[in-house]
């Protein structure tokens, strides 16, 4: 009976639960539909970061569930111009660098979505398990109450819903706190049931938000079509200015193609023209125009720059016909989800439980029985559409978001000329590396050893037992000679690399580590030798980093090849927050795979983990004939 009552008040308070996550979903829903819709970011974070106070008052006391959240970033630290950067933007004060990561914090954690289903489901589902034993016993006591007054024999009925209540109160309980821990502990392995239906929820959260930033593309279009108005009576101020949000909103599109959609998205603008020099007569020139002062010249010249790059007006045609394309795939299913469940499912059931004054049908209003299996079609088609309408809303973006094949070709040669210039440069300072180490250390020691020779020469009928010192003397710089040589071979191609292959070698590599590392996968052949090569020492900077930057505790490393592209990646547990735009060994693996035209990707949310993705284009060869190769060149 203690336990029972006990359990009935622990309930309550879980019902109290159940109210604040309804009046906080209320608070979400006024605050998130303005943020989204009108392009008002700030405004998200913020209602979720507060839920958390509720969500870690509701783990503690619904048994001390563990606090899934990553670390939050630290503030933003000042360059060395007194300036503060996020990404690869720099900014005068450190408040929009601090809100970005802010933002990123809150919004990039998984912990924070499955906060929001349980602020969205728990005023059902809490509300029953924690309230429904209490509820129990009151309406016993109700029935009980009002039984004594009127019919005596309703009394066994209310004492009867009052014991139930006390009996299943610890049952409610338990059923309430694993609930719960489901839905606010760290993540945990689940089912392929769950996995799905969880993967359609977040599917159409993706296409809802899609949806939700179509308003902010009809309210660019709009912007747009004023701001060429004015260009039409001269008024050509707001172009660049246009222009420059036109492509901030389009970047967003682009990422979310890429994460969401899987649809990758290259930026296709001209590169930004640099000031040009001022001439003999003090002018600077843009086009046929001359300009005395540099900040005109350079108004002027990135508007001409802006004006002529044919990405602006796809970017102008995007957001004239993203609403209707774009919006009709979100309405296909999200819509379709939206729509069967709030206009048609919950009306027919409201009208089928007779509820008082039920709210009008969309259609069917007479068979409600229909209406109810109409909406849960609905429910279900746009739930099953969601993947392919997310995946085609990328694809529509690409249409004109993506660079054209002229742009591609351009940006090819570009790249290539890119590629060029860093393979010379690689060569030249790999050049210089070896010549200052050959004259550094074995040139200087076999010199050594001739003067040495020479003094021997002259000691040997004189001073024998000199000449004999002289002559061990000798042999060590030799052996130190050789040592060197062996080692600056190494560094030019490791010998266990040439003798068993690239994925071996990264395995002895990851012996020496400081830091614990696992290899994975193997190859079916060997690479190019100097694909080899540049893919080893990347990945043993990656090591170097992970180890020296990210404070690591393990390292995974991945091998494949498919379709003609050898992948490595290199995954560690450290603190994150690696730019390839800052860190010069991120740099120098990109110029060093760009030579093969080889990619590196890195994904290093501050808080970690982060990912080194390398790809480089190549065909394998037989093993037996890599090797004899590798043996050959290493003999050699």
């Amino acid at each position: 009976m203690t336990r029972g009552l006990g359990a009935l008040a622990r309930g309550l308070l879980r019902g109290g639960y159940a109210v604040a996550s309804a009046v906080l979903l209320v608070v979400h829903l006024v605050l998130f539909v303005p943020g989204l819709g009108l392009g008002i970011i700030f405004l998200l974070p913020w209602p979720m970061a507060q839920l958390r106070r509720i969500t870690n008052l509701v783990r503690r006391s619904c048994g001390d569930i563990p606090t899934p959240y990553r670390d939050r970033p630290g503030p933003p630290e000042r360059e060395a111009d007194g300036r503060y950067r996020h990404d690869r933007r720099l900014y005068r004060t450190p408040f929009w660098p601090r809100q970005y990561r802010y933002l990123n914090w809150v919004l990039g954690d998984a912990a924070t979505w499955r906060d929001t289903g349980w602020m969205l489901l728990n005023p059902v589902v809490g509300g029953v398990l924690g309230a429904g034993p209490a509820a129990l016993v009151v309406g016993g006591l109700a029935v009980a109450t009002e039984a004594g007054q009127r019919a005596v024999y309703w009394i066994p009925v209310g004492l009867a819903l009052i014991a139930l209540g006390v009996v299943v109160a610890p049952a409610a309980l338990r059923a309430h706190d694993s609930w719960t821990r489901r839905m606010l502990g760290p993540r945990a392995e689940v089912g392929s049931l769950k996995a799905w239906l969880g993967s359609r929820f977040f599917t159409l959260l993706r296409l809802a938000a899609l949806g939700g930033m179509t308003v902010v593309t009809v309210g660019l279009a709009v912007l747009s079509a004023a701001v060429l108005a004015l260009f039409a009576v001269g008024v050509v101020g707001a172009v660049p200015e246009n222009a420059a949000l036109t492509r901030r909103v389009t970047a967003i599109r682009r990422r979310l193609a890429e994460q969401w959609s899987g649809v990758p998205i290259q930026t296709p603008y001209r590169p930004e023209p640099a000031l040009p020099d001022r001439r003999p007569d003090g002018l600077y020139a843009v086009g046929a125009h001359l300009y005395k002062s540099s900040g005109w010249t350079r108004f002027f010249q990135r508007l001409d720059w802006i004006w002529h790059d044919p990405a602006t007006w796809r970017d102008l045609l995007w957001t004239v016909t993203d609403p209707f394309v774009g919006g009709a795939l979100v309405l296909a299913s999200a819509g379709a989800v939206g729509y069967g469940l709030i206009e048609v499912a919950i009306p027919a059931l409201l009208r089928l439980a007779r509820a008082e004054d039920p709210p009008a049908l969309a259609f069917l209003a007479d068979r409600p029985a229909l209406a109810l299996v109409a909406g849960v079609v609905l429910v279900v088609a746009g739930a099953l559409a969601a993947p392919a309408a997310l995946h085609w809303h990328g694809r529509w973006s690409a249409v004109l978001l993506a660079p054209t094949a002229r742009a591609r070709l351009s940006m090819r040669v570009e790249q290539l000329t890119e590629s060029r210039a860093d393979a010379t440069s690689a060569q030249a300072a790999e050049l210089r590396r070896i010549e200052r180490d050959l004259h550094d250390g074995a040139q200087g020691r076999l010199v050594a050893v001739g003067l040495a020779l020479g003094a021997i020469e002259a000691l040997i009928d004189t001073d024998p037992a000199a000449a004999r010192r002289l002559v061990a003397d000798a042999r060590e710089s030799t052996a130190r000679a050789l040592a060197e040589l062996r080692d600056l071979v190494r560094g030019v191609r490791p010998p266990v690399l040439a003798e068993r292959g690239l994925v071996e070698a990264i395995r002895a590599l990851a012996l020496d580590s400081p830091v614990p590392a696992t290899v994975a996968g193997a190859l079916a052949g060997r690479a190019p030798e100097p694909v080899e090569s540049a893919v080893y020492f990347a990945v043993s900077e990656a090591l170097v980093n992970a180890a020296k930057h990210a404070a690591a505790s393990t390292v995974a490393i991945a091998f494949t090849h498919a379709g003609g592209v050898l992948t490595a990646v290199v995954e560690d547990d450290g603190r994150g927050g690696a730019d390839p735009a800052v860190g010069s060994g991120l740099r120098g693996m990109r110029h060093r795979l760009s030579a093969f035209d080889g990619t590196v990707r890195v994904v290093s949310p501050a808080g970690g983990p982060t990912t080194v993705t390398l790809e480089v284009p190549c065909a394998l060869f037989s093993p037996k004939t890599s090797t004899s190769s590798g043996r050959d060149s290493s003999n050699s």
